[in-house]
């Protein structure tokens, strides 16, 4: 364990350094940075080292912390009384850098890093008053530090009273996600997960992914039904109906998937490969969502395509139609594209034109 903590420790030390000349615009390493705090933070803490040395990781830790002109170790603070270890650390902690968070707090021009740190520190040592005293003294209130308020009063069993002070820290610009997730944990961890799903589910799992939001929500709420998460999601995204396409098809919802097809813009290469995934088990769902990315082809709902992606589309709803022996009423389909639609993009529609062409002389 001590191996592991000095190779974490080291790991913060070296970081910084070694990825300042990185493009970091994507967001990317900040969250790879905060996913390796949560997993090597613990190492630190729960080393069995003797004092003076967990106290000298703490050292290098802070000059780390505070050497970071880049940001990349800011959450550090916020997990200083973990790594403290023991209150009596945590204490001493806090009364180190109690005097530049109070300046920090109270006036606009003494910015001190070390902030949050101080407030874990004071959460750490269970200095609950001295806690609530530094954040009513701050002058811009922030989520940022009164999570710690938060997790103060829960540390102290009062679940009603941490709801109302996280949901008095909404504000303009205090981040509503991880508002609602605070809020959320609360009432699920009293029981009350209605609740919570109608208050704050859908505000604290938004994910990168459409799917990767559903399948959060229906971690946290098994008693509910895939089709009740999933169009009360649909509900609240409006104006984006068509990006819960891939979801429901994955669900298995195959009429909602392709209603959702047709509602809102969906991507037409999302729906291409899923009308290749399901020409052969289900020509008919395959049919009509091989038309519905044709149909955003035509109204240039996409990012990048070319004419080998709407030629081989048009040529799978064919052969699909085929199958079903519905190509006349696919022929008329894809006619009526071209006729009503004259301002749509040209390139697509001249594909449909020669497409249709191809058809004639072949019928011809």
């Amino acid at each position: 364990m001590s191996v592991g903590a000095e190779g974490a420790v080291i790991f913060f030390e070296k970081l910084v350094p070694a990825i300042e000349e990185v493009d970091s615009s994507s967001g990317a390493l900040g969250s790879a940075t905060n996913k390796a705090m949560s997993e090597l933070l613990p190492l630190i803490a729960k080393a069995q080292v003797n004092e003076k040395a967990h106290q000298k990781w703490i050292d290098r830790l802070w000059t780390a912390f505070m050497d970071d002109g880049y940001g990349y170790l800011d959450d550090l603070g916020g997990h200083w009384g973990m790594v403290c270890k023991s209150k009596e650390i945590a204490s001493m902690w806090a009364d180190r850098l109690m005097t530049p968070a109070k300046l920090n707090l109270t006036s606009s021009g003494n910015f001190f890093k070390g902030t949050a740190a101080c407030l874990s520190c004071l959460l750490a040592a269970e200095r609950f008053e001295e806690l609530f005293d530094l954040l009513n003294s701050d002058i811009h209130p922030s989520w940022y530090h009164r999570k710690f308020g938060v997790k103060a009063f829960l540390a102290l069993g009062k679940k009603s009273e941490a709801l109302k002070y996280a949901e008095n820290s909404k504000g303009l610009n205090e981040p509503e996600s991880a508002i609602a997730q605070a809020c959320e944990e609360i009432l699920i961890s009293s029981g009350m997960c209605d609740e919570a799903y109608k208050r704050y589910a859908l505000k604290a799992n938004q994910k990168n992914s459409y799917l990767a939001t559903y399948r959060s929500i229906a971690k946290k709420y098994p008693h509910l039904k895939p089709e009740i998460i999933l169009s009360d999601l649909i509900r609240y995204s409006v104006g984006a109906e068509g990006k819960w396409f891939a979801t429901a098809k994955d669900l298995g919802f195959l009429d909602l998937a392709t209603d959702l097809a047709m509602i809102g813009p969906c991507d037409p290469l999302t729906l291409k490969r899923a009308a290749v995934d399901y020409a052969e088990s289900t020509p008919s769902f395959s049919l009509k969502v091989a038309k519905a990315a044709l149909y955003w082809m035509v109204r240039g709902q996409f990012c990048e395509i070319t004419n080998l992606d709407i030629v081989s589309t048009l040529n799978l709803a064919w052969k699909v139609a085929a199958s079903l022996s519905s190509t006349d009423e696919l022929y008329a389909w894809l006619q009526d594209q071209v006729e009503k639609n004259p301002n749509g993009e040209r390139f697509v529609l001249q594909e449909l034109e020669k497409f249709i062409k191809q058809q004639q002389n072949q019928m011809g």
